[in-house]
């Protein structure tokens, strides 16, 4: 499975000097990211918006570095050579990157999955499935694992170690007897990758890094 790429940060929108009479081009584009916010050019900030705009593509963890610099390129509106700016947001923790199927631990403890949208929980025809959405509309329809992550991870130290809590629960509850199924932090990490990437293109949830 290729490598995904997966903004970081929420958007606080632009910011405009105090002048007269009005300059109508932002001053920067603020992000908040962590306790503190970055300030990104309009360059940058073109490619890190581009980066939310496609979430059926995102849903098919197709939007990697490659695809990125195409669709910028593509729109016109950013900068001609956009891999120099990927390379700054990422080293700037404004982007991440990482294969859901590859070792998940490295970069789930670097970053916290904060939600967004509103729990819609399940359906009588769906038990095993969980919507989120925006205002009584659902826009995703996730596992019950992804589901509790999304809702509570923001309360742990990082991701990394909400899908360790997760892991825990499980052995817990089947120590009890509950009838279920395994689930270890590395499965319950797999099903959260392959779903971050839509979660954050929808606005269900943002990621923010670990302070």
């Amino acid at each position: 499975m290729p490598t995904v790429i997966v903004p970081v940060g929420l958007n606080l929108g632009p910011s405009y000097r105090y002048v007269t009479p009005p300059d109508l081009t932002p001053e920067y584009w603020e992000v908040r990211l962590g306790n503190d916010s970055e300030e990104l050019t309009d360059e940058e900030f073109q490619v890190w918006g581009r980066a939310f705009l496609d979430p059926e593509r995102h849903a098919r963890l197709e939007v990697n570095r490659e695809t990125l610099q195409r669709d910028v390129i593509a729109a016109g509106n950013g900068p001609a050579n956009p891999g120099p700016v990927i390379e700054r947001l990422l080293d700037r923790g404004l982007l991440i990157e990482f294969d859901p199927d590859s070792e998940l631990e490295k970069p789930f403890r670097r970053i916290k999955l904060q939600p967004l949208a509103e729990g819609m929980g399940n359906t009588p025809e769906e038990p095993d499935r969980r919507h989120i959405g925006h205002n009584g509309v659902s826009l995703l329809k996730v596992t019950s694992a992804v589901y509790g992550i999304w809702a509570f991870s923001s309360t742990e130290a990082s991701l990394w170690e909400a899908c360790v809590g997760l892991d825990e629960d499980n052995q817990r509850d089947l120590q009890t007897g509950m009838d279920l199924e395994r689930l270890t932090a590395a499965e319950a990490s797999r099903q959260v990758a392959i779903t971050i990437p839509v979660l954050v293109a929808s606005g269900c949830a943002f990621l923010d890094p670990v302070v």
